[in-house]
């Protein structure tokens, strides 16, 4: 089976800025406007990946003009599967091949099968905890909230 990039990427990365800036905290959400605006593409683009990750029970919504979305569950007990699972790319049954030969049932086919279980297997071991770390590892850090401000 191949995965469709774009949309595991997008998903991956709507769960790590959501894990980054607000992760479970009760109080906070994250906007589904602020999520698109810091990942760069339209909200009408995010929405089917945000709804998909909230009927898979790794975030929850809150509807509303307050509304947004966290974390459903601790970032160490999210796996990048499970991301991928909620997208819809995790498909039984492989794509089949657009090309035919024997060197192509011999060999690639069964490399695409293989390349496909172990990026299956990684994804399983990671989770969003990891991708957290490896931000702050890279100094990233997670934007404090400005206080607010009632001068006039």
């Amino acid at each position: 089976m191949l995965l469709r990039q774009d949309r595991v990427q997008t998903a991956i990365a709507v769960a790590l800025d959501i894990g980054f800036h607000v992760g479970r905290a009760a109080g906070e959400l994250a906007p589904a406007a602020e999520v698109a605006e810091r990942l760069g593409m339209a909200r009408r683009g995010l929405e089917p990946v945000l709804q998909a990750l909230s009927r898979a029970g790794l975030l929850d919504s809150v509807r509303g003009p307050r509304g947004g979305y966290r974390l459903a569950r601790p970032a160490r007990d999210i796996t990048l599967h499970a991301v991928l699972d909620a997208v819809g790319e995790a498909v039984a049954d492989p794509v089949e091949p657009a090309l035919s030969g024997r060197l192509q049932e011999a060999v690639v086919a069964p490399l695409w099968h293989e390349l496909d279980a172990g990026l299956r297997a990684r994804l399983a071991a990671l989770t969003l905890e990891d991708l957290l770390r490896r931000a702050a590892a890279a100094g990233l850090k997670r934007p404090a909230a400005a206080p607010l401000n009632f001068a006039i």
